[in-house]
C-alpha cells in the first residue's frame, strides 16, 4: 500500500492542490482521474509482509490518491488515513488515550464526539474534563494530568474560537498529545499541524467530499509512530471506507476551493443581515466584527468559514416555525454540502443542554446569495410573536 510523503512541489497553492493532487502517474494514455477498484483481496505469494495490500480490509488503490491529497492538504509529512465516517476517525484518535487516561474536551463540539467520550468514560475507559475551548486560561488550568487536549475551532454550533497553537504548545508541555476537528474550517482555512497539533479529524462526509452523498472520515499527522496506531485500529476494528465512497470525496475536494470561496463569501452577507433582523436575537459567526471569536479567528484562520448560528426570538417553537417555513434552505442535519441546510440543534437528545433551545445552525451552500436571503427572510416574518 502507498504510504509515502506526498511528492507535489512545496510552492504549490492549496487551491491548486485540490486539483492537482492524487493523479495518476504521466505515462501514454494513462486516466486523467484514477480508478475504482473494486476488490476484497490482493494476489500474492509468501509472507505477508508489511506494504503489501493483501486483503481489503488492509488496504486499497483507490484510497491512496484521496490519502495523499488529504495529507498534503494539511501540510501533513504523511498521507491521511480514510474511515468509514467521521466517527470512525473520532474513535481511532481516541483511541490513543492510555486506559483511564484523561481527556480534555470542548463542551461544545460534534456532539458524537461528546457522545463517545462519554461512552467510554461510562465504561472507565477514559475520564472526561470538558472546558470553554475559547477561555484558554480555563483550559490550562485543567491540563495537568492530561492524556489528550481534544480541540475544535470553530466549535460545532457555538462557533467558539480556541487559540489553536498556544493551547497546543501548553497541552505538549503538560505531556499531553494534541487532536484537532478541523471539518469546519478545512486545510483551507487552517492547518493545525503547523501549529503543534499532533492529529487532526476530519468528517470527510461534510466540506471535502461537499455533495451530501458519501459518508466518510479521515485523521492526518505527521508522525509515524501515531500513524501506525492508528493504521493499526482500523485495520483491527474494520472501520474502513467503500473504495466508491473514497473515489466520490477525492471528486469532491476537486471543487473544494470554488465552493468555500462561494459559501465564505455567501456566509458573511447572510451573517451580516441577519444580525439586523428584528426577529433574530443574536448571531454567532466568526467573520463578524463584534464576534467574540473575531480578532482570534483574524488572526489564525484563512476566511471565517460558512457556518452561522442564530438565535430565533420566541424560544423553540418559534426556531421550529422558521425552519417549517423555508421553502431552499433544507431542514436536515450535517453541513458542508452544496446545498444549504438548517437545524435547531436541540432537536438531537445528546446535545449539550448549554446549546441554546433557540439556536439554528445554518450551513451556507453556494446558491445564489439573494435567494437565500428571500426565503429566511420570509420564514422569519413568519414568526408570530
Amino acid at each position: 500500500m502507498s504510504q509515502s510523503a506526498p511528492q507535489h512541489p512545496d510552492h504549490l497553492a492549496p487551491d491548486t492542490v485540490v486539483v492537482s493532487a492524487g493523479r495518476p502517474e504521466r505515462t501514454h494514455d494513462s486516466p486523467v482521474n484514477p480508478p475504482v477498484v473494486l476488490s476484497s483481496t490482493f494476489f500474492g505469494l509468501g509472507e505477508v509482509v508489511a506494504g503489501d495490500r493483501a486483503y481489503g480490509r488492509y488496504s486499497n488503490p483507490t484510497w491512496d490518491p484521496f490519502e495523499e491529497t488529504l495529507g498534503e492538504l494539511e501540510g501533513a509529512e504523511l498521507p491521511a488515513l480514510v474511515f468509514a465516517s467521521g466517527l470512525a476517525a473520532v474513535a481511532a484518535a481516541l483511541s490513543l488515550v492510555p486506559a483511564g487516561g484523561v481527556v480534555v474536551m470542548p463542551q461544545h463540539s460534534y456532539q458524537g464526539s461528546l457522545a463517545l467520550a462519554q461512552d467510554l468514560a461510562g465504561r472507565g475507559a477514559v475520564k472526561i474534563r470538558t472546558v470553554d475551548i475559547a477561555d484558554t486560561e480555563a483550559v490550562k488550568a485543567q491540563l495537568e494530568g492530561a492524556d489528550m487536549v481534544w480541540l475544535e475551532s470553530p466549535t460545532n454550533p457555538m462557533l467558539e474560537i480556541a487559540e489553536l497553537g498556544v493551547l497546543a504548545k501548553a497541552a505538549h508541555d503538560a505531556g499531553a498529545l494534541v487532536v484537532a476537528d478541523n471539518t469546519f474550517s478545512t486545510p483551507l482555512g487552517q492547518r493545525p499541524l503547523e501549529v503543534g497539533v499532533d492529529v487532526v479529524v476530519h468528517s470527510v462526509t461534510k466540506y471535502l467530499a461537499g455533495h451530501s452523498d458519501v459518508v466518510l472520515g479521515a485523521v492526518v499527522t505527521s508522525n509515524p509512530e501515531l500513524q501506525a496506531k492508528l493504521l493499526t485500529h482500523r485495520s483491527l476494528h474494520g472501520a474502513i471506507a467503500g473504495p466508491f465512497a473514497t473515489w466520490l470525496a477525492l471528486r469532491g475536494v476537486r471543487t473544494l476551493a470554488l465552493r468555500v470561496e462561494r459559501s465564505q463569501a455567501t456566509a458573511a452577507e447572510l451573517a451580516a443581515r441577519l444580525q439586523q433582523h428584528p426577529r433574530v436575537e443574536a448571531v454567532r459567526y466568526p467573520g463578524l466584527p463584534g464576534d467574540p471569536g473575531h480578532e482570534r479567528a483574524k488572526a489564525q484562520m484563512n476566511g471565517f468559514g460558512s457556518i452561522i448560528a442564530i438565535q430565533i426570538r420566541g424560544g423553540s417553537a418559534a426556531a421550529e416555525a422558521v425552519t417549517e417555513a423555508l421553502q431552499l434552505w433544507l431542514p436536515a442535519t450535517s453541513l458542508g454540502g452544496v446545498e444549504s441546510l438548517i437545524e435547531r440543534r436541540r432537536r438531537h437528545v445528546n446535545e449539550p443542554a448549554s446549546v441554546p433551545e433557540n439556536l439554528l445552525r445554518l450551513s451556507v451552500g453556494i446558491e445564489n446569495a439573494a435567494d437565500l436571503w428571500a426565503d429566511l427572510d420570509q420564514a422569519l416574518g413568519k414568526v408570530q410573536d
